[in-house]
This record gives C-alpha cells, structure tokens and sequence, in this order.
C-alpha cells in the first residue's frame, strides 16, 4: 500500500513509519513548510503538507491510506491559555485540513486511520469504559470530541475511518514512562495522589500492530480503545515498576504538590481515573503481545 502519515516525527509515527516500511509499504511522510522529517530514505519519503492551507504535495496521489498522528504534546507545559489553544488547534483544525485535502482528490484513499485519545471519556473513577461509553466534559474530552467529528467527515467521503483512541503509550524511549523512570533509578519514586485512579495502558509494540490491523482489516471501523486489556491501578503500576527496577517506591507525590506544579494538567494526566477496555479490537480478535503490565514493563526495561 501507498500510505500518507501526518505526525510522522513522534513516538508512535516513528514506529509505524519504521514498520510500514520494513514491511514493504510506500510510506510518505506529509511534512510541514520548513520542516524536514526524521529518518533516512529506507523509511519513505516526503511529501510537502500545509495544514493551513490544505494543500498537499503531488507525490500524495494515488495514496491507499492515511494515517494521522499530528498534535502537540500535552505534557509539553503548563496549560495556559495559549497552550490550549495550541493543543486544541494542533488536532482539530490540522484534521480539519487533512480532510478537506483527501475531499479534493480524484482518486481517494480506502482508509483513514485518525488518532484520538482515552481522554475523550474523562475521569470516570471504577467505571468501566468501552468505546460505546459516553464522552466526558472536561477539557481532554472536549478535545478529543472534536478531534474525533472532523475525521469522520471523512466517512462522507467513501472513506473508511477508524478513530484510534490512545491510552499510555509505554516505550523505552519516549512517552510517559522515559519520564517516569528517572525518579525511581535515584530511589524516590512513589505512587501519585492516592494511587487508587485507573491507568490504561498500552505497549507500543502492541500500538503498532494495531494502527497495521486497522489499515488492513476493513472491519476495523469507527472508535477503537487501543489500550491492553488489563488497567491497573496507578498504586499498582508503581509498585510493578519499582520491581522491574528493583528499586523502592516508597515516595508519593501528593495531589495538592501536584496541582500547584502544574494546575490543571494535573487532575487531567496525573490524577485522572479511566478504566477502559479494548471491547472492539477484543471482539475482532486482536491478539494482544503485552496484555500484563507486570510483563510489559519487564521487556521494556530489557530492550533498554
């Protein structure tokens, strides 16, 4: 296949990028104005994108797939007003674009694989989440629920959508646990808050795969949790991590420390409790590689 991906440069875009290629796949990288993407040749090729104007370059065409992994980090910095803004716009408008640029083509592409994020559920606290579960109301949700209104118009298109909603990412390199291991290597990590809220997790092996299943399957359509099967509580995952480090995890970090280092991204990241299920991709028989986090975090820090 010929497939375009937008957010190319992250975590989960440099992997899939990687495996797209090695696969066999054309991939093109949609590239911002003065911007040059990350990798060699091996892994594809660039392909000019302007997401304020929706143009794309002309090596776009005849694509097979597109998969859009664009948005700025939300763990970046402090959510200001301005930051906000940024991460509401780095995802809505830039799929808005994305959209608008596939509507133009002669010759569309099957399928549409668009990122979103568990944050669209919001804290549900023991709640169990699967993808018929209603959207949350905080500012994620909000988010994530627009994000997620401008891929389907895709769906008006002829298009194939899958709206892949992200968990924790857990990777070696990157993502939420590069910053969780330093703390615990120097002996001060802990568990965060009171260590009862719900982390959905999910490997990046495993995030891969399933961004390759959706590409390929056409019954993978519409929401997926793309998270692994078993949640754990977030006193649960420390105590796993400490473990696998063998080091202890004997320091909490306090709710009200938490909230006035960083405000509102606190509660939103750190605080929150999503307990989601993998119900769509369980029922069309994806096999998870990693689905216990114990296992996991163990062949993560091996790799390392």
């Amino acid at each position: 296949m010929k497939i375009l991906v937008a957010g190319s440069t992250g975590l989960v875009g440099t992997a899939l990028v990687s495996a797209l290629a090695g696969a066999g796949h054309t991939v093109c990288r949609l590239v911002r104005p003065a911007s040059a993407a990350r990798g060699g040749a091996k892994n594809g090729f660039d392909v000019p994108w302007n997401p304020a104007t929706g143009e794309l370059g002309g090596a776009a065409v005849g694509a097979d797939a597109v998969v859009n992994l664009a948005g700025a980090s939300i763990a970046g910095g402090r959510w200001t007003a301005e930051r906000k803004a940024l991460l509401r716009s780095s995802r809505v408008d830039t799929t808005r674009a994305l959209v608008t640029a596939l509507a133009k083509m002669n010759a569309r592409p099957r399928v549409l694989v668009s990122a979103s994020a568990i944050g669209y559920y919001g804290s549900r606290g023991d709640e169990l989440l699967t993808e018929e579960s209603a959207a949350g109301k905080d500012f994620l949700a909000s988010v994530a629920q627009e994000w997620e209104a401008e891929a389907v118009k895709a769906e008006a298109l002829g298009i194939r959508v899958v709206r892949a909603r992200f968990g924790i990412i857990l990777a070696r390199h990157g993502g939420a646990l590069a910053k969780m291991l330093l703390p615990f290597k120097l002996g001060v990590g802990g568990q965060i808050g009171s260590g009862q809220q719900w982390m959905s997790w999910v490997m990046l092996d495993d995030v891969v795969a399933i961004l390759r299943f959706a590409l390929e399957s056409g019954a993978v359509q519409g929401a997926v949790n793309v998270v692994a099967p078993n949640a754990a509580r977030n006193a649960e995952f420390t105590r796993d991590l400490a473990r696998a480090l063998h080091r202890p995890a004997l320091f909490p970090a306090p709710a009200f420390a938490l909230r006035l280092a960083l405000g509102e991204m606190a509660d939103a990241l750190l605080l929150s409790s999503q307990r989601v299920v993998p119900q769509k991709l369980e029922k069309l028989g994806y096999r998870f590689a990693y689905p216990e986090l114990a296992s996991a975090l163990a062949a993560i820090l091996r790799a390392g």
